[in-house]
């Protein structure tokens, strides 16, 4: 037996799982895995949104930092958004790719397919408790 054998169709632990969109539960933890698997950080794009270098406004508020102001830090930071968005891309099939196109960061792509394929918090309510 091989080590591909063992890992299984779609297994790997260098390309996330593959989405033609059926089974969307089953992709969602494999995905939540490996992207943890990549790194916190990667995971938290996706769970909190991305990254946004700020420096102190007035008072209490912030404001955007400009790229040019930008440490070796908040680069790193902010790229894992970017990973994260070709992650997902590289997982899902051509019909996935056109829901989530125009998506500008990782959690809204990730908002969006799961809206897609779970709905909304009210229509699963809806389903938990009759109505829907």
């Amino acid at each position: 037996m091989t080590y591909v054998d063992f890992l299984g169709e779609g297994a790997s632990l260098t390309r996330p799982p593959a989405f033609n969109g059926a089974a969307y539960m089953y992709w969602k933890e494999r995905m939540l895995i490996f992207l943890e698997a990549c790194s916190l950080d990667v995971l938290e794009a996706v769970i909190d949104g991305p990254f946004v270098p700020t420096i102190a406004g007035t008072g209490d508020s912030s404001i955007a930092k400009p790229r040019s102001y930008w440490s070796k830090d908040d680069k790193k930071k902010v790229e894992y958004n970017a990973k994260v968005k070709n992650i997902i891309t590289s997982a899902i099939s051509a019909d996935e790719f056109f829901r989530v196109s125009n998506c500008k960061t990782a959690k809204e792509m990730w908002d969006t397919l799961q809206e897609t394929h779970e709905g909304t918090t009210n229509v699963k309510k809806g389903a938990l408790d009759g109505t829907a």
